[in-house]
């Protein structure tokens, strides 16, 4: 009975030791869109007035919570039952990063519409105030969940071969860091101005240690928010990059005498602006027909 519970608490250990490493190396995969999501939530969780940044974020959180409650289950339903869809979701997955990240590369030479910008000098009521943080929070939730799809396939397509029981611990941590860690550190990003006035109104005049950081939280965080913009995207491409060269044979011997991470940059980018000729020509014919009518 003894030697039974101890074997058993051996097992245990084993697999947690197990589950560390996997969750280790799956987490390093992840991490090019982690940096994408924290680009993309900071970005559409700031623009609000003070007082309703939080509650906006934590709106979003919840999202971000019931969308991982979705993907998770039916993930390692697939993973189970059809475990070969794994990877071809994932590829398809890379797809749409590698087309998101060209997409932004090309709206920084090509003017483009800005949309979801609240004007903050403008006299709205509070009934408009709550329909635009609606809007907002729906468009914030699902590119979430967009990116929730591709962090949890990418976790999973690391551990496939691991079992069912490995597969959905690791993959389950990695969604949590991916909620509490991304959105952690999103609140703490759009409350850097506040922190940086809060300083500011603390400090001697325009001189002091207290002025000097306060200004400087209030100038960086602008900042911050368009260099994380640009590592997310160099992430996107990057990591739908190392999606191609791992699972499709023919880049896998692409561009071998280089750089694995400049291979990996050059096949994102080229599928990218594939991808995107392709959306923006059926874009095209469908307008078109759409005069036509």
């Amino acid at each position: 009975m003894a030697s039974g519970f101890f074997a058993l608490l051996d097992d245990i250990a084993v697999l947690m030791d197990d589950v560390a490493a996997m969750t280790k190396i799956t987490t390093k995969k992840t991490a090019g869109i982690l940096g994408d999501d924290l680009a993309v939530n900071a970005e559409k969780a700031s623009g609000f007035l003070s007082s309703r940044e939080i509650p906006v974020l934590w709106a979003i959180t919840k999202g971000s919570f019931l969308n991982k409650l979705i993907i998770l289950p039916l993930a390692f339903l697939m993973s189970a039952f059809l475990p070969w869809s794994v990877i071809v979701v994932l590829v398809l997955g890379g797809l749409y990063l590698a087309y998101e990240g060209a997409e932004k590369i090309y709206e920084v030479f090509v003017p483009h519409k800005k949309t979801e910008t609240v004007d903050l000098k403008k006299d709205y009521t509070e009934e408009e105030l709550l329909d635009l943080e609606k809007t907002k929070i729906k468009s914030a939730i699902v590119t979430d969940f967009i990116l929730s799809v591709e962090i949890v396939i990418i976790a999973l397509g690391s551990v496939v071969n691991e079992p069912l029981t490995t597969q959905i611990i690791v993959v389950s941590i990695v969604a949590l860091i991916a909620t509490v860690g991304v959105y952690g550190i999103v609140a703490m990003i759009v409350r850097m101005d506040d922190l940086g006035l809060k300083l500011i109104s603390k400090s001697n005049g325009s001189k002091g240690v207290l002025f000097a950081i306060g200004t400087f939280l209030v100038w960086a965080l602008p900042k911050l928010i368009k260099s994380l913009s640009v590592i997310g995207t160099i992430a996107l491409i990057l990591v739908a990059g190392g999606i191609f060269v791992h699972n499709i044979e023919y880049f896998h011997h692409f561009l071998e005498q280089i750089p694995a991470i400049i291979r990996d940059f050059i096949v994102g980018l080229a599928v990218g602006a594939v991808c995107l000729i392709v959306v923006k020509a059926f874009k095209m014919i469908f307008f078109r027909k759409s005069l036509n009518h």
